[in-house]
């Protein structure tokens, strides 16, 4: 039982992951103790990895739900350790959790569209392998952060982009997002006028080389009423992706009708939801939340009210 409750408390408050670390070829792919490691995707000599944890034996249901976090880095560099503690927790609550490699500029020299197809290519191999993983494969979560985010809410938005020698009979749209301060609005749209846009903001989207049209690559530009349920952690002082394009993709998802929550942090700025910062403050409290709303999608159990979190 003491194993159970030191689990449901969303682990020790101790940093023991670098997410500065040498990232270059040599060192790549990074060493991650899960419980299993696939690759899901050869592409020019490069092996993409998934790294899975699973539920521990006390889950006995054969098709739980799955969720795959992709790292941010701004589509240049990240780790899919990242995400490590946020699995961890979401394993030890009876999903199937996974941490995604996917191609990036510093180690690839590619564009932020293949960090797209590589995304949906790993959406996609999880549902075609969901019956050997244990997994439902109407219950998986695209997660994110930053450019992971981006990623992630661009697979349950656009139709586009996928691998053409895959099977697209098998569907790359997960079931329902989980995003921590995402990129959602890549280009200006009516509600965001160029004229909005901050300054570092303007000279970042001339900078980024997406492969494609930027319009082609804002999950705003995409929402209707099929978009999956969503939740949004972002800091009301994030300079690096500006709240107010959360505030938007939020208020158009409830315009379609959908399952949409946002929660907007005082004081804090980019990357506040990390494991280590503050104490672990920020990620327990977005854990909680994250966890309340698969309660409610039905994906999990609701916590006994006497562990709390």
């Amino acid at each position: 039982m003491k194993t159970i409750k030191y689990l449901i408390i969303l682990f020790p408050l101790i940093l023991h992951a670098q997410f500065g670390q040498n990232q270059n070829n040599k060192n790549w792919p990074p060493e991650i103790d899960s419980d299993t490691t696939f690759t899901y995707k050869t592409i020019d000599e490069t092996k993409l990895n998934l790294w899975v944890f699973n539920p521990s034996k006390r889950y006995n249901s054969s098709e739980k739900p799955a969720i795959i976090f992709f790292f941010g880095g701004g589509f240049r560099a990240g780790t899919p350790k990242q995400f490590l503690e946020h699995s961890k927790y979401l394993s030890a609550r009876g999903i199937v959790s996974i941490v995604a490699d996917y191609r990036v500029s510093s180690r690839n020299k590619t564009r932020p569209i293949k960090c797209l197809n590589d995304a949906k290519s790993a959406i996609r191999w999880v549902r075609k392998h969901s019956k050997s993983l244990g997994i439902d494969p109407n219950r998986i979560i695209a997660g994110g952060g930053s450019a992971g985010g981006a990623l992630a809410a661009l697979t349950g938005t656009v139709s586009m982009f996928d691998e053409e020698n895959e099977d697209l009979n098998i569907s790359s749209k997960p079931n329902a997002m989980v995003l921590f301060n995402p990129g959602v609005i890549m280009s200006p749209v009516k509600e965001y006028p160029l004229s909005v846009m901050s300054e570092r903001r303007k000279k970042s989207a001339s900078k980024l080389n997406i492969g494609v049209e930027p319009k082609f690559f804002s999950p705003y530009n995409y929402i209707n009423d099929k978009t999956p349920p969503t939740i949004i952690f972002h800091g009301k002082n994030d300079t690096t992706i500006d709240p107010k394009t959360v505030v938007l993709f939020n208020q158009k998802m409830k315009k379609f009708g959908n399952n949409s929550e946002l929660y907007l942090y005082e004081g804090k700025t980019h990357g506040f939801f990390n494991y280590g910062l503050e104490n672990n403050g920020p990620f327990v409290d977005t854990m909680r939340k994250v966890d309340d709303f698969l309660v409610n999608l039905g994906y999990i159990q609701s916590l006994p009210e006497s562990v709390g979190m």
